[in-house]
């Protein structure tokens, strides 16, 4: 009877411990076996995180806040957060947080993707993308679908072309009218072989240095001069420390919208079809606001600097000089690839 009785309480006790929840699943609250990813068919919530290393006055973010608008517009099961600044990663961390799963999406420019895949690097080789009717020929046409297509090998997928723009030249020495003006001239490049390459061969003294030192770096004329985008031109305040502006287009730099693969494994057909027209839409938005913003920076540094275009027959001597580079890296990236990449050029001018 005692045998009994001692069996009936340990079930009891048994039963009471399964109400109550077993530790398997949580510790003091906290889920400890929880996938970081929901199920197409779980019918909870999916939060896609957006890393980018721009802050938030950049048409980056305002563009990534477009497609976060978009796709929450046409479902409830998908919630968008963008942070900006590297606050979750800087650009080559957060690619390999999207090959490991670890986070959704980010939007990073095609420099820090050629470790990954080299084919990326024909946007560094110089003077080869001069003006925006060319890049959209290229980019949105069989080529740039040719290249995205190869995002697929790192466990990431590309779905849309975004833009980060033309680099320029400013500097705080002389006028840059011709490339002779180069020559001696210390310019701050990013740590990239093709770029301090390039600037070797157009006369220049190319100086790698991170971008957070840079304007420290021109206001204690430890460089003379650097290349950026015309807004990062302007919303860094480099015309406190630099005289001179030169329009050269010698860089034109893409940013590429990448989804974790193992994200896009986990969404639905109709959140994958929402996910992508939205990535397409908002880089419309992206490159339009892009180039306004571009505009408006110039039209604002004309009034800070003073403002000079390589055009004509000086820039044929700019391109003359980087041929060398060129031909040095076709190997690098892959020469049939690179070649490939001329010829849609040639085609699109």
């Amino acid at each position: 009877m005692k045998k009994l009785l001692y069996l009936g309480f340990l079930l009891l006790f048994t039963l009471a411990l399964a109400a109550c929840g077993g530790s398997d699943e949580e510790s003091n609250g906290i889920p400890v076996n929880a996938d970081s990813s929901v199920s197409a068919d779980s019918g909870e919530k999916k939060k896609l995180r957006i890393s980018l290393g721009l802050n938030d006055q950049t048409p980056l973010y305002k563009s990534s806040v477009k497609f976060k608008e978009l796709v929450e517009a046409k479902t409830d099961s998908l919630e968008v957060e963008v942070y900006h600044s590297g606050q979750i990663a800087d650009d080559r961390s957060a690619i390999e947080m999207l090959q490991f799963g670890t986070l959704e999406i980010t939007i990073p420019s095609t420099a820090p993707f050629t470790s990954f895949v080299p084919e990326y690097g024909v946007f560094d080789l110089p003077f080869t993308l001069t003006d925006t009717d060319i890049v959209d020929s290229v980019l949105q046409g069989p080529f740039g679908d040719k290249l995205a297509e190869k995002a697929s090998s790192q466990g990431v997928l590309q779905l849309a072309w975004w833009e980060n723009g033309f680099r320029q030249l400013t500097n705080s020495k002389k006028a840059v009218k011709s490339i002779d003006d180069l020559k001696g001239l210390k310019i701050r490049t990013m740590e990239n072989e093709i770029h301090l390459g390039a600037w070797s061969a157009m006369g220049a003294n190319p100086t790698p240095m991170a971008f957070t030192e840079l304007f420290t770096a021109m206001q204690q004329k430890t460089v003379d001069g650097q290349e950026n985008p015309y807004p990062t031109i302007f919303l860094e305040k480099y015309p406190e420390v630099q005289k001179y502006l030169t329009e050269t287009n010698h860089i034109y730099s893409p940013f590429i919208f990448l989804i974790s693969q193992k994200t896009w494994d986990g969404l639905s057909e109709e959140q994958r079809e929402i996910v992508q027209a939205a990535a397409l839409e908002a880089g419309e938005h992206n490159r339009d606001l892009s180039r306004e913003t571009a505009a408006s920076a110039l039209e604002e540094l004309k009034g800070l600097m003073e403002y000079n275009k390589i055009e004509g027959a000086e820039l044929e001597a700019f391109k003359k000089s980087v041929q060398p580079v060129i031909e040095k890296y076709k190997s690098t990236i892959g020469e049939d690839f690179v070649n490939e990449y001329l010829e849609e050029i040639e085609k699109a001018q």
